[in-house]
């Protein structure tokens, strides 16, 4: 005769299940003014550099000097999904997808949207695989243009005092069936790309939709900013000093966007375990520089950037106020003034900003001027450690052996193939799973920007360009 504990417990079990589907929190988060960004209207585009957004010493007023930069939002799932390697084997994946910008993910462009893209509710139903299983020609919002908007997002009803409903507002509510269709088993590698401009304030929402095929794993993600200069602990991704986000549930990510470069980002649950398994991406923070008004010196734009202490890089004696009372740069100062740049304050002719050009750093003479721009995601892939990863646990993390090296998760010959690559996943449903191509296409006397990162588990990747 069975004991009551061995009949009561599986009964516990299989009513657990619906329970947590019912659970499910998600919400996303893009507003529309902030106190560094106090009107509406102007935050969905980025306006010319006069000058520094707070200066002195005496702390911060409640409006800012000049309004610089704009708000950028991103929403991205935390879940599983499939890529499909050179040679047509089906490769399981922890990864990230896209919620947000798809349209422009698809096409290989940053899934990062001012409010106005971002806060618009799709017209029309989604389904698993979208935009792929209904064609970026579809995929379109109710303004005629491809749809960016953060998937899920719905009006929020409220009642008045009698129980009538009172007209939709946008506030971050959503319909989980949406976030849940397009997200579950839309992993992604490399991750979906970012790129904002310094000044800019970044929303970035995660929802964990789960690992449909490892429904045993209680995952948790998180998003971690690799290198990046984030002051702010909760919002870092480090589990042992922020959050975790569980299944079932979302979480807003703030940065400020104040030192521009090149980094990458990834979840920090287990890092051995989910980088390899494809939890890595890029991002990019362009310059102040791309926005000093043509016919400005850009040594004297930079001259002027100096005086925010909240992101100023300065050396002793370069005429920046207040003065620097040290010979040398903090040690994480990483872009100073040029130390011997012979362009003098309010010389515009050699350093005058022409339309169109861009920047890779705030350089104070041009010097990083480029024409194209490419991000390149180096990563490695151990097939037998995905297999056993959609199998069963535990990995084999000490004969780990990367086999496929990947330029933004493809490998050749398939880094010259252009446009996006899919994988069909479990059910037949087919997703991008690799949407960023790896060619380069430089026009003839012109510069390109290569935005390369690399993080692997057990190799080292190099590049080089022959002949």
């Amino acid at each position: 005769m069975r004991k009551p504990y061995q009949i009561i417990l599986p009964i516990l079990l299989v009513c657990f299940v619906p329970a947590v589907a019912r659970a499910q929190s998600f919400r996303v988060q893009c507003p529309t003014s902030t106190i560094t960004h106090p009107v509406a209207a102007n935050n969905n585009s980025e306006p010319a550099y006069t000058g520094p957004t707070y200066s002195g010493t005496s702390g911060y007023p409640t409006v800012p000097a000049n309004v610089n930069g704009a708000i950028k939002c991103q929403q991205i799932s935390g879940g599983d999904g499939f890529a499909t390697m050179a040679d047509g084997s089906q490769t399981f994946m922890f990864s990230f997808g896209p919620l947000s910008g798809l349209a422009d993910i698809a096409k290989g462009l940053p899934g990062t949207q001012v409010p106005a893209a971002f806060n618009t509710v799709y017209p029309g139903s989604l389904h698993p695989g979208d935009p792929d299983t209904t064609g970026l020609a579809s995929f379109i919002g109710s303004d005629g243009a491809p749809y960016n908007g953060a998937i899920g997002l719905a009006y929020d009803v409220y009642a008045d005092a009698n129980g009538k409903p009172l007209p939709g507002v946008i506030d971050g509510h959503v319909d989980p069936r949406q976030i849940m269709d397009v997200g579950v088993m839309n992993g992604n590698i490399p991750a979906p790309l970012m790129a904002f401009d310094e000044d800019d304030e970044f929303f970035l929402t995660l929802s964990n939709v789960g690992m449909i095929m490892r429904p045993d794993l209680f995952e948790q993600h998180t998003v971690h900013f690799h290198g990046y200069p984030n002051a702010s602990a909760v919002y870092d991704g480090v589990p042992d000093a922020s959050v975790a986000i569980n299944i079932g549930g979302s979480f807003t990510y703030y940065y400020l966007a104040p030192d521009a470069g090149t980094y990458f980002w990834h979840c920090h649950i287990t890092p051995p375990e989910h980088l390899q398994m494809g939890m890595v991406g890029q991002l990019y923070v362009r310059p102040r520089q791309n926005r000093v008004p043509t016919g400005t010196s850009l040594y004297t734009s930079l001259l002027a950037q100096q005086t925010d202490l909240r992101t100023a890089c300065r050396r002793f004696g370069d005429g920046a106020s207040p003065a620097v009372a040290t010979v040398n740069p903090d040690i994480l100062c990483s872009n100073p003034l040029p130390a011997n740049s012979g362009i003098l304050p309010g010389n515009t002719t050699a350093t005058a900003a022409t339309a169109g050009v861009l920047y890779a750093y705030n350089d104070g003479d041009g010097v990083s001027a480029y024409d194209v721009e490419y991000p390149l995601q180096i990563h490695g892939f151990d097939p037998n450690f995905h297999f056993v990863g959609m199998t069963f646990n535990p990995e084999n993390f000490a004969g780990m052996k990367d086999k496929y090296f990947l330029l933004n998760g493809r490998s050749y010959p398939d880094t010259v193939t252009a446009g996006p690559l899919e994988a069909e996943s479990a059910d037949g449903t087919k997703h991008f799973s690799q949407p960023l191509p790896s060619i380069i296409n430089i026009p003839a006397g012109k510069k390109a920007l290569l935005r390369i990162s690399d993080l692997d588990v057990s190799e080292y990747q190099t590049l080089a360009s022959l002949g």
